[in-house]
């Protein structure tokens, strides 16, 4: 049977539950020891797009950037879930230029942009869909660049085998503290392996790109501080305006990234902890309020950070006449892991 986790949020209509969202929570500390969890620490999900920073360090480590004279924005586009706002478009399509790489080679389908007023306005001009507004595309132009840059095949590039995907499982593996052979493999939406590993681990990842300094290996070390660095000074070409990513990413101190169906996580630089957690029905409008949760119950010091989150997404519920009917609130505490 499923372990669907422990209440994280309830959802109230007047004063009547209307929905309950359960889930899962890890924190670690950079010891590798768990600090706190909610539910099950050991609970296995698919990182989907959180895996993103992961899969952009191949590109990092072989010089990409510097053989195609990337600017920092179209780096920072190789981890993004981006909304095709204009400003992802035009950077985009820089990247194409420079590198000479066409959409039609990206596996993932065209599609119109995330972005609902991007949409509009593409349809309202009769534009049809494009391969570069899936919201993973950047991600794709990263990893064609490395493979033309290398000289490997480009038509299989997001085939479990290929050389690109297998730096990249290596690269979750040194992370994460997972053997290659226990990490779980799926094909996310837009056609790239996906991993499934320990929430607790998947923490441990986040601590690890927040905290460069806990990893060995020099090179990839100087690759994280590098992309975690650009992540946060453009935020909203992570993934785009009035998203939780861009509001973590604005505070200096955290690097955020969420995948879907669910799965989010954080590291904290000062504080050295990695913070990941599943919402098990898959949903992405509780993030803010758990996130500012979790950051309340540990008593982080930016409460600006805090207040954006809360901003994001209110506990309030307004219906289209902007009247308040209900409201959300957290129902879970951390449970602190005796050392």
């Amino acid at each position: 049977m499923v372990d669907l986790g422990k209440v994280l949020v309830e959802e109230f209509r007047g004063d009547w539950l209307e929905c309950a969202y359960t889930g899962h929570v890890a924190g670690v500390n950079e010891h590798g020891e768990t600090l706190f969890h909610v539910g099950d620490e050991g609970y296995v999900s698919f990182m989907r797009s959180s895996s993103k920073p992961v899969q952009a360090l191949p590109a990092i480590l072989a010089g990409v950037p510097e053989h195609y004279g990337l600017s920092d924005e179209e780096i920072v586009l190789m981890t993004a879930s981006h909304r095709a706002q204009k400003f992802h478009v035009d950077a985009l399509e820089s990247f194409m230029k420079k590198t000479g790489i066409t959409e039609d080679k990206f596996v993932c389908k065209p599609t119109y942009p995330l972005n609902s007023a991007a949409k509009d306005e593409r349809i309202a001009h009769g534009e049809p869909p494009r391969y570069l507004y899936h919201n993973c595309s950047g991600k794709h132009l990263g990893v064609l660049a490395l493979c033309k840059m290398m000289g490997w095949p480009e038509h299989n590039y997001a085939e479990p085998d290929h050389p690109v995907q297998q730096h990249v499982l290596k690269l979750m593996s040194q992370l994460s503290d997972m053997p290659a052979d226990q990490i779980k493999l799926g094909t996310d939406g837009c056609g790239f392996p996906v991993y499934a590993i320990p929430i607790r681990n998947i923490a441990l990842l986040y601590l690890r790109l927040a905290c460069p300094d806990l990893i060995a290996d020099e090179a990839v070390r100087n690759a994280v501080i590098r992309l975690t660095t650009l992540m946060n000074k453009y935020p909203f070409y992570v993934s785009g305006t009035e998203l939780i990513c861009p509001t973590l990413l604005q505070d200096d101190n955290i690097v955020a990234k969420g995948g879907a169906k669910g799965i989010y996580c954080f590291g904290l630089r000062k504080q050295r902890m990695g913070i990941a957690f599943k919402v098990m029905d898959g949903s992405e409008d509780q993030w803010p309020l758990i996130v500012a949760h979790i950051l309340t119950e540990i008593q982080y010091p930016n409460a600006e950070t805090i207040e954006r989150l809360k901003r994001l997404s209110p506990a309030e519920t307004k219906n289209d006449n902007d009247r308040v009917v209900g409201y959300r609130e957290p129902k879970f505490q951390l449970q602190w892991d005796k050392k």
